[in-house]
C-alpha cells in the first residue's frame, strides 16, 4: 500500500513539473516581443476575416428573421447558407408567435446562421417530405441537411415562458449557432405554471403543441 501511494505521489509531483515547465515557457514565448507583435498580427488578420464574413453573411440574409415566400426559396436558402435554422409555422398558433419572438432575438445575435419561418399550410411538398406534424416545429440544418429538429416546447422546458437563452442553448446543441456557454447544461431558467391555452386549428391537419383544456 505505502509502495502504491509513493507511486501515486511520484506521479503527481511528475505531472505538477511538467505543468509548470508548460507554463514558464509559455510565460517566456509571451514576454518575447517578436512573439507578441506574432501574435496580434495574427489577433487582427482573424478578426479582418470575421468581418469579412460576417459581411458575407449579412448579404445572404443573415442576421433577420424573414419568411420565406415560397418551398423553392427554401431550398435556395440551405444551399447558400451553412447553417440554417427554420421555423415551420402557422398564423393561427400562438405558440408559433412566441417562437417567433425569440428567433427574432437569435438572429440579430447570431449572424452566423441563417433564421426563417416557413408557413406550414402553404408548403405542403416541404411539410410532408420533412414530415412535420406538430406546430411549431423548428428545423436546424447544416450543408443543407437536417441534423436536428424541436418539436413543439417539451425541449425548452414545457412551458410557454421560456427564456431566449433557453432555446439559444438547445440550438447550440447541434451546433445550431455559436456557444460560449456549456452545451452539456442547459442555462437556469425560471419555471412558472404553464399557461393553458386553447389548441386553434387550421384547416391543414397539423397538431398544435398547446394546451386543450379549457
Amino acid at each position: 500500500m505505502e509502495n502504491m501511494e509513493t507511486q501515486i505521489r511520484q506521479a503527481v509531483a511528475h505531472a505538477a513539473k511538467e505543468i509548470e515547465k508548460q507554463v514558464d515557457e509559455e510565460i517566456e514565448r509571451l514576454q518575447n516581443p517578436d512573439e507578441l507583435e506574432k501574435l496580434k498580427e495574427e489577433r487582427i488578420k482573424k478578426l479582418k476575416q470575421l468581418a469579412t464574413q460576417k459581411t458575407e453573411w449579412r448579404k445572404l440574409g443573415h442576421g433577420e428573421y424573414d419568411e420565406i415566400p415560397d418551398e423553392k426559396s427554401f431550398f435556395e436558402v440551405s444551399k447558400k447558407s451553412p447553417r440554417v435554422v427554420a421555423h415551420f409555422s402557422r398564423d393561427a398558433t400562438e405558440r408559433c408567435k412566441i417562437v417567433d419572438k425569440h428567433l427574432k432575438i437569435l438572429a440579430q445575435n447570431h449572424v452566423e446562421t441563417r433564421f426563417v419561418k416557413l408557413n406550414a399550410e402553404k408548403s405542403p411538398f416541404l411539410t410532408d417530405r420533412l414530415k412535420i406534424k406538430v406546430l411549431p416545429t423548428i428545423l436546424i440544418l447544416k450543408d443543407a441537411t437536417v441534423v436536428d429538429r424541436i418539436i413543439g416546447f417539451s425541449d425548452l422546458g414545457g412551458v410557454d415562458d421560456f427564456r431566449t437563452e433557453m432555446l439559444e442553448w438547445r440550438l447550440a446543441r447541434c451546433d445550431g449557432v455559436f456557444y460560449q456557454g456549456d452545451k452539456d447544461q442547459p442555462p437556469e431558467f425560471k419555471q412558472k405554471k404553464r399557461q393553458v391555452m386553447r389548441t386553434i386549428r387550421g384547416k391543414a391537419d397539423f397538431d398544435s403543441d398547446e394546451s386543450d383544456d379549457e
